[in-house]
């Protein structure tokens, strides 16, 4: 216990401060005047941790964003766990998250929480804690706050709760019903979180939102459970951090929610009307620019896709054809044909051999061909082979002979 005993003199020091600051305005023993000590010393705890809530925010967003890859590590190295806490920490340290860090809120809390139950315990036992003297032990321990004592319990014997000048049914209502202030509470704020604050597309098959979703009822129970034991300044405690904590989270989700969620489609919906009322727009990359102005950068933009041509295509006929300006195709228009017309002269006709007569030079055995050095043909869609030029004249020797 000795090494807490500077912990308990912080916070009984903070708390007295506080009680001397409303001590002229309600009374030294007054229970306002120590109910709201106790209230400003959470309020200033949590002003403390606001850099801490803010990693928190985002260790959970990265987290939320990082389980399928968490998932598919988990998978592949299942028989290797060495391996996998490897994997894991690279990817974490890649990411910048600290799976910790979601926590640290609470975790830092979780001191001054216990410090504060061991203070008011020994207050209502009357024995000096921290910084406080018998004086402003006999002053608290006499304090009341809707009627109960801030040192009293729910579990608290009916004689012990007459001692401390209070009605057992008055502490048990007043403690019930702030224990079911401060488990709803708790709900609300992480039901708030899950609901308007996640993309249900990206957390339908999220292990670590089927995690949050369990929390959600498990702590408002466990809330329930041990708040029983708690006294009525400690319940005070926790629902105030409770509630600031609903806040501050509603006003972190309201600017700065998670992309997709509802929470976000709501923001666009608020900035595109208040855009909207002072002649401006919102585009979908989240600016705010003039209205004429984006109007014209469309109509620019759609100006310029009319403007571009595809490349075009040579059309059948062209193909069949062949060349531009009347010239003839390279190919045989002949159908069935594979033959390949020789390159045409200067003038656009065949070229025609030196010695070849131009009869010679344009036989074809079908309609269409094109003609060929001698001469050359189709029959029945097959190639006819060019007769050569030397056998002609030596058949027209032999008739002439």
């Amino acid at each position: 216990m000795g090494l807490l005993n500077p912990l308990y003199d912080a916070v009984s020091w903070i708390i007295l401060q506080f009680h001397k600051l409303f001590s002229p305005l309600f009374g030294k023993d007054s229970g306002w005047a120590w109910g709201l000590s106790i209230v400003c010393l959470v309020v200033l705890i949590r002003i403390c941790l606001i850099p801490l809530f803010v990693k928190q925010i985002r260790a959970t967003r990265n987290m939320q964003i990082l389980q399928p890859k968490i998932k598919e590590i988990q998978k592949r190295y299942k028989d290797d766990k060495e391996r996998q806490s490897q994997e894991m920490m690279k990817l974490y340290k890649e990411t910048g998250t600290n799976p910790l860090s979601s926590c640290l809120p609470i975790l830092v809390q979780m001191p001054f929480f216990f410090a504060l139950f061991h203070v008011l315990n020994r207050v209502s036992g009357g024995r000096t804690v921290g910084v406080l003297n018998q004086a402003d032990v006999d002053s608290a321990k006499q304090a009341h706050i809707f009627g109960a004592p801030l040192a009293a319990k729910f579990t608290d014997s009916a004689s012990k709760i007459a001692n401390l000048d209070a009605d057992l049914t008055t502490v048990r209502i007043v403690t019930v019903v702030m224990i079911l202030l401060m488990s709803a509470s708790q709900f609300i704020t992480q039901r708030q979180l899950m609901v308007k604050n996640t993309d249900p597309a990206a957390m339908a098959a999220n292990p670590f939102a089927q995690q949050q979703k369990i929390l959600m009822y498990v702590f408002p129970i466990m809330f329930a459970v041990f708040g029983v034991n708690f006294p009525v300044g400690v319940l005070l405690y926790w629902l105030t951090t409770n509630v600031w904590t609903m806040g501050q989270q509603l006003y972190v989700i309201q600017r700065n929610p998670t992309p997709g969620s509802l929470a976000f489609q709501a923001r666009q919906e608020r900035l595109a009307e208040k855009a909207r009322k002072k002649g401006k727009v919102l585009t979908p990359e989240g600016d705010v620019v003039d209205a004429a102005e984006y109007e014209a950068k469309l109509a620019a933009e759609k100006e310029r896709a009319a403007k571009r041509t595809q490349p075009s295509r040579t059309s059948k006929s062209k193909r069949k054809g062949g060349g531009t300006q009347g010239s003839p195709g390279q190919r045989s228009t002949v159908k069935g044909s594979t033959a390949r017309t020789p390159p045409s002269g200067n003038n656009g006709t065949p070229s025609i051999g030196a010695d070849a007569t131009p009869g010679d030079a344009g036989s074809t055995g079908g309609s269409g061909g094109s003609g060929a050095t001698g001469g050359s043909g189709t029959a029945n869609g097959r190639p006819r082979p060019a007769r050569k030029q030397t056998q002609s004249r030596k058949n027209q020797g032999r008739k002439k002979s």
